[in-house]
């Protein structure tokens, strides 16, 4: 028997949620992401064909691939972080997956990144990481399928580097070619060739991928690229077996002094999950330290009065379901076991219901209905969606099914408003982490 304890406004109370629910319901989500043309099992079926003009500056095809968040830019830095913690996820947690009846869907969800991953490498050291310009796309709401505005694509090569975008790509593939190796071999050997190459000219060409690509800077300007090296390195070795990789990876470790940079996992910093993949990889004690400090670190700071750690105003619960996976991991190596797994159930439980409400689109007590997010907030075709839907107070048209939004404040305080990006927008890389821990929740049958 399970027992669920959870903490509201001083009275205990009794809750159990339906991981394996809600970890279908986010592959749900990142089917309403995706750009290009639909396949015929498309089970967001409002949803249509979008951005099917989209190409490189040679007339390259980049049709495919997901739409950021609640508009329609294909930024390619946070899409790579994207697949790379969602094949993390069903790499180390294909028993959850299995259990929730989910694994096809996920490797669907997985495949419609590295397609277009594929695509948009277009030779060994040019790849397109960018489709879209972040402000004429933010001057329209609408549905992606009537877009008007021109669709640029920007790339990286020799003369214009970004080590960040190329190694979290070769990250992306290389873990990705480990969730197809049993099912696809010739498609595994595919991104693995792809991801290797995207490795080497991330390595010998050095560069933050955002001066290169400058539209990106006001939306998804990298800090550095030195921890998306390490990064690209340690999950070629899991994908290989290749020592080079993995000494590789150690070397640039200590060179860049990864171990003290001390930040959250998001998709612009790698540091502290680099250090869970090297612990588990080596079995090093150095490694599993800094991971142990990283979520003592987490359970000490002080939490809002209803429980959440918070770490940043922007993305709230992205941040705390990114760190919950960290430590879940870290519980996995035998550290901390039950404080970690009981710290990061707590914090996936706060999203689902345990705060009072639940942030997940579509799902539990009083879910978000006005998540800042185009698509779903149009009415079918052929009525008016502009401006004046975006300003309407009625929920969104279609149930944006999965979608964790930005979250609450550090007082718990949130409004379910359309207007608020910060609190309620939604974003691919926000469902990352957050699906891959439900899935360790359901494998550990929590």
């Amino acid at each position: 028997m399970r027992v669920f304890v959870c903490l509201l406004s001083a009275l205990a109370l009794c809750q159990a949620y339906d991981y394996k629910e809600v970890l279908r319901d986010s592959l749900l989500f990142y089917e309403a992401q995706r750009s290009g043309k639909l396949p015929a099992d498309q089970k967001v079926t409002w949803r249509k064909d979008s951005a099917l003009n989209d190409k490189g500056q040679n007339g390259e095809d980049l049709t495919g691939g997901y739409y950021d968040a609640g508009d329609f830019v294909k930024f390619g830095f946070p899409m790579a972080y994207t697949i790379t913690v969602l094949s993390w996820g069903v790499v180390d947690h294909e028993i959850g997956y299995k259990d929730a009846n989910a694994v096809d869907d996920a490797r669907k969800a997985i495949k419609w990144g590295t397609d277009y991953f594929l695509k948009a490498h277009v030779s060994p050291n040019e790849f397109y990481g960018q489709v879209g310009q972040g402000g004429p796309d933010h001057e329209y709401w609408g549905r992606p399928e009537d877009m008007k505005m021109d669709r640029p694509a920007y790339k990286i090569d020799t003369s214009h580097p970004g080590s960040d975008l190329a190694a979290e790509t070769a990250a992306a593939l290389a873990a990705a070619s480990i969730v197809f190796k049993s099912s696809d071999s010739t498609y595994a050997n595919t991104l693995l060739t792809h991801a290797k190459q995207l490795f080497d000219f991330a390595n010998n060409y050095r560069g933050k991928y955002s001066d290169s690509i400058t539209d990106a800077k006001s939306f998804y300007a990298s800090g550095d690229y030195k921890d998306e090296l390490v990064w690209g390195a340690v999950w070629l070795y899991r994908a290989t077996n290749d020592s080079s990789y993995l000494t590789t990876a150690e070397q640039q470790y200590n060179e860049f002094g990864l171990q003290y940079w001390n930040v959250p996992f998001t998709w612009d910093a790698k540091s502290s999950a680099v250090e869970v993949v090297l612990a588990k990889v080596t079995g090093k004690q150095n490694y599993k330290d800094r991971v142990k400090s990283y979520c003592d670190s987490l359970i000490s700071k002080q939490r809002t009065p209803r429980g959440l750690t918070f770490l940043d105003t922007w993305g709230s619960l992205r941040m705390v379901a990114n760190a919950a996976y960290l430590c879940f991991q870290a519980a996995d190596l035998g550290i901390s076991v039950d404080t970690y797994r009981q710290y990061g159930k707590k914090q996936i439980d706060y999203i689902l219901g345990d705060a009072g409400r639940s942030y997940v689109v579509g799902y539990g007590n009083n879910p978000p209905t006005h998540p800042h997010h185009r698509s779903s907030s149009c009415p079918e075709a052929p009525a008016v969606c502009d401006w004046n839907t975006y300003n309407s107070e009625s929920p969104n048209y279609h149930v944006l099914i999965g979608a964790l939004v930005g979250g609450p404040d550090n007082n718990d305080n949130y409004k379910d408003e359309r207007s608020n990006y910060i609190s309620n927008e939604v974003a691919t890389d926000y469902n990352a982490a957050f699906q891959s821990t439900l899935a360790h929740l359901v494998e550990l049958n929590l």
